[in-house]
């Protein structure tokens, strides 16, 4: 069985929020303070170690105390990016993903995506939400993956090919299924921000 010692956390803070107007997403105010302080209080008690990609603000993010690890590619902004330098770092078996705009990811996230990658011997899970209409949408930068996965990453990006589903394809990947729809609500907008705030 997998533990939380097991696992790194890692959390995504390094994209341009654009449709923020170019704030630094993991420092908007959610209920008062940033965002991050969600994601880590989230996930801290699922993981043994937390690590931190952002590509600015990094004094603001270094005083959480958790190593701020920059994207190694100049060229090339995304999750894959994050995940690259977040593997290069990894030192626990196990590496989880997950996001700084997605206030309210589920507590047993790690346990239930350790369950499915230890039960059906994947190198890679990612999450899925289940909306009220049951269609099943993919949450691909929530993700638990095996730490020996630099050089396949490392090579996919080299081909130039951003698509985090294209190389999850290449890997012996899963999903699980979440049932709440509220679960990955990420913020990309002040208008979802409000939104968010009033469900929590």
């Amino acid at each position: 069985m997998i533990t939380s010692q097991q696992i790194t956390g890692l959390i995504l803070a390094g994209g341009r929020a654009q449709r923020m107007g170019g704030i630094d997403k993991g420092l908007i105010p959610f209920h008062g303070k940033p965002l991050i302080e969600s994601a880590i209080s989230r996930l801290k008690p699922q993981v043994g170690t937390i690590l931190i990609n952002a590509n600015r603000s990094i004094t603001n993010y270094s005083h959480y105390g958790y190593p701020v690890l920059m994207d190694e590619r100049p060229d090339f902004s995304g999750p894959l990016a994050g995940f690259l330098v977040g593997l290069k770092h990894c030192k626990t078996p196990y590496l989880l993903t997950s996001p700084c705009d997605s206030p309210l990811f589920p507590m047993d996230l790690a346990e239930q995506m350790a369950a499915e990658i230890e039960g059906n011997n994947l190198d890679l899970v990612f999450a899925s939400s289940k909306e009220y209409d049951g269609k099943i949408w993919a949450q691909p930068v929530f993700c638990l993956m095996k730490n020996n996965l630099y050089t396949s990453l490392a090579s996919f990006l080299s081909k130039g090919d951003l698509k985090i589903d294209r190389w999850f394809k290449e890997l012996c990947s899963g999903t699980v299924v979440f049932e709440s729809t509220q679960a990955f609500a990420n913020v990309n907008t002040p208008e979802e921000l409000a939104a968010l705030e009033k469900v929590s």
